[in-house]
C-alpha cells in the first residue's frame, strides 16, 4: 500500500495518516521528519538541505526528492508506506513517479480529505491549547469543563497567535491554491480519491480504508 494523504490545514490530516499508517502496518514519513534526522545525523544530503535552510532559503527540489527517494528505498517501506508533506508541487510529483518507477512500484492512491472552508476556520479559531502539557481542546467540539484550565493537568489553555479568522483563512487560501494544480495532477493519473472530512473522524477512517481496500 503506497499512500499519498493531502488535506488543508485543520482537515484531520495528521490524526488520520498515524491511524492508517498503524492499521496497515507501513510507515508515516513526513518530509519535515525525514528532513530533521538527515539533519541530525549529519548525512550528505542532510548538510546540502541544512546549506540552504540556514541561509532561509527553500531546499532545491532535487534534494527534497533525493532525501525522500532515499527513505523510501529504507527496508520497512518494502510493503508500503505513507506520504504526508509531499509532493507540495507537480515537478514533485514528476520526480516522485520517476523515483517509484525506478524502484519498480507505483503509487496506489492518492487520498484528499475535503473540508469546507468555514468549517476549518472554526475548527482554528476554537482551538485552546495547554500551556504545561499540550493537551487540545476546542470551545464547542471538545470543551474542557472549565473552559479555561485543563482536565489533565489543570494548566491554563490558550489560543495560538495564528489561531485567528484573518491568519487561518489566509492559510487555507495559500494552501488551496498551491495544491489545485498537484490535484489536478493526480485526478488525470486515475489515483485521487476525494473523502468528505466533514464527518467523525471514525467514519472519514473507515472510507479512506474502504477505498484503499478496494486497491489491493
Amino acid at each position: 500500500m503506497r499512500i499519498i494523504l493531502m488535506g488543508p490545514p485543520g482537515a484531520g490530516k495528521g490524526t488520520q495518516a498515524v491511524t492508517i499508517a498503524n492499521h496497515f502496518n507501513i510507515p508515516h514519513i513526513s518530509t519535515g521528519d525525514i528532513f530533521r534526522y538527515n539533519i541530525k545525523e549529519g548525512t550528505e544530503l542532510g548538510k546540502k538541505a541544512k546549506s540552504f535552510m540556514d541561509k532561509g532559503l527553500l531546499v532545491p527540489d532535487e534534494i527534497v526528492v533525493a532525501i525522500v527517494e532515499d527513505r523510501l528505498k529504507k527496508d520497512d517501506c518494502q510493503n508500503g508506506f505513507l506520504l504526508d508533506g509531499f509532493p507540495r508541487t507537480v515537478p514533485q510529483a514528476e520526480a516522485l513517479d520517476e523515483a517509484l518507477d525506478n524502484m519498480k512500484v507505483s503509487l496506489s492512491k492518492v487520498i484528499n480529505i475535503n473540508v469546507d472552508k468555514q468549517i476549518l476556520i472554526d475548527r482554528a479559531v476554537g482551538r485552546r491549547i495547554c500551556k504545561d502539557c499540550g493537551a487540545t481542546y476546542h470551545v464547542k467540539f471538545n470543551p474542557s469543563a472549565s473552559g479555561v484550565a485543563c482536565e489533565k493537568c489543570g494548566g491554563s489553555l490558550y489560543q495560538r497567535d495564528d489561531d485567528n479568522q484573518e491568519t487561518v483563512s489566509t492559510r487555507i487560501e495559500v494552501y488551496l491554491k498551491e495544491t489545485l494544480p498537484l490535484i489536478e495532477y493526480y485526478k488525470k493519473t486515475g489515483k485521487l480519491v476525494e473523502i468528505d472530512g466533514q464527518k467523525e473522524i471514525d467514519k472519514v477512517f473507515d472510507d479512506i480504508v474502504n477505498v484503499l481496500r478496494r486497491d489491493q
